[in-house]
C-alpha cells in the first residue's frame, strides 16, 4: 500500500520536535522561594554581655526564641557606650528587652521608657550599695537577676513560662553551687583588704567579707591624676607598713598601666579580677562563661591573699 506524504503535516511535526528538543537542553531558572517569616518568634534583646549569658541559660532549648544583644561582647561595662542606629532597630523590633537597670543603661534611659510594657529590669528589687549597678558581680546578685528575668519572661511570654522556670531553676542550682565553691575558697580570708581597678566589686567584696582599701579608677578610662595616685600609693604603703596584707587587682578589659605604677611603688604584685562583662557569644562555652570567670576569680583571690 502506498502512503501519500502530506508535506504540511511533516513541516508542522518537525517544528514541534525542534521546540521540544530546545526546551530540554535549556537550564530551567530556579524557582523563587518565598521569604520565610515566623510571626511566632519571640525576639529577646539584652543590653550587654552578662545579661546575654543569663538569657542563654534561661532560654536554652526553647523553640521560637531568638536572642540578640545591643553592645558588642567586647564592650565591657556600659559607662561610655554610644547607641548606634543598629541598636535602635534592635530595640524597636524586639518583643522583650532585658536591661540591668540601677543606672547601668543611663545612655538609653528615655528609650527604655518607650519599651516599659515589654521591659525587664534584672536588678529591680536588689538592695544597692551607693547606687552601684554592678549587681551581677557576686553570686547573690546573679541569683537575684536570674530570678527576676525568669519572672519577667514568664509574665511577658506565658506560652513558654514552664520552660523558662525549668531552665531558670537549673541555672540557679549552678549558681548556688558556684557560691558554695567560692565560699569554700575564700571564707578563711574574711576581713582581708584588696585594691580593685574600678568600682565593680562592692557586692563581691560584701559577699565574701573583703575590704576594698582603694579603687584605682572610679570609672574605666578616668585615670587618677598625679596627686590622687600619690595619695593612693601613700595610703596603701601605710596599710602595708602596719603589717596588713593587701592584694592588688587589675581587670582584663582595661590597661594595666596605672596598676603597674602602684605595684612598682608598693612592692605588690598585680593580679586580675574579671567583672564578667566581656566574652564570646557563639562559642559553646558562652553559656557557662559567667560561672567559669567567677570560679577563676575565687582561685586568683585565694592565690593573691595567700601570699
Amino acid at each position: 500500500m502506498a502512503f501519500t506524504i502530506n508535506r504540511k503535516k511533516i513541516a508542522f511535526f518537525m517544528a514541534s520536535l525542534l521546540v521540544l528538543l530546545s526546551s530540554c537542553t535549556q537550564k530551567k531558572a530556579p524557582a523563587v522561594q518565598p521569604e520565610k517569616t515566623d510571626e511566632n518568634t519571640i525576639k529577646i534583646t539584652a543590653t550587654f554581655y552578662p545579661l546575654y549569658v543569663l538569657l542563654l541559660n534561661i532560654t536554652d532549648g526553647i523553640d521560637g526564641v531568638e536572642l540578640s544583644m545591643l553592645a558588642p561582647p567586647d564592650t565591657g561595662c556600659l559607662h561610655d557606650y554610644q547607641l548606634t542606629t543598629k541598636d535602635m532597630k534592635k530595640i524597636e523590633s524586639c518583643n522583650i528587652l532585658v536591661a540591668n537597670g540601677s543606672g547601668m543603661e543611663d545612655f538609653i534611659e528615655k528609650i527604655l521608657e518607650t519599651k516599659k510594657d515589654s521591659l525587664i529590669i534584672a536588678s529591680e528589687g536588689f538592695e544597692l550599695t551607693d547606687n552601684n549597678s554592678h549587681v551581677w558581680v557576686s553570686p547573690t546578685g546573679a541569683i537575684h537577676e536570674t530570678q527576676r528575668v525568669v519572672e519577667g519572661l514568664s509574665h511577658l511570654d506565658p506560652s513558654n513560662a514552664t520552660k523558662y522556670v525549668m531552665n531558670g531553676n537549673a541555672y540557679l542550682a549552678k549558681l548556688q553551687n558556684l557560691s558554695s565553691y567560692m565560699h569554700s575558697l575564700l571564707d578563711e580570708f574574711s576581713g582581708e583588704k584588696i585594691v580593685t581597678f574600678h568600682e565593680a566589686f562592692p557586692y563581691f567584696a560584701s559577699e565574701f567579707n573583703l575590704q576594698i582599701a582603694s579603687v584605682i579608677e572610679r570609672e574605666p578610662g578616668e585615670v587618677p591624676g598625679p596627686k590622687e595616685l600619690k595619695e593612693q600609693i601613700s595610703e596603701i604603703n601605710s596599710i602595708l607598713s602596719g603589717g596588713t596584707k593587701i592584694a592588688l587587682f587589675a581587670e582584663p578589659q582595661y590597661s594595666y598601666s596605672t596598676a603597674e605604677i602602684i605595684a612598682k611603688e608598693t612592692g605588690l604584685k598585680v593580679f586580675e579580677l574579671d567583672p564578667c562583662v566581656t566574652g564570646k557569644i557563639d562559642a559553646p562555652e558562652a553559656k557557662d562563661s559567667y560561672i567559669s570567670a567567677m570560679k577563676k576569680n575565687a582561685e586568683v583571690l585565694r592565690e593573691a591573699l595567700s601570699k
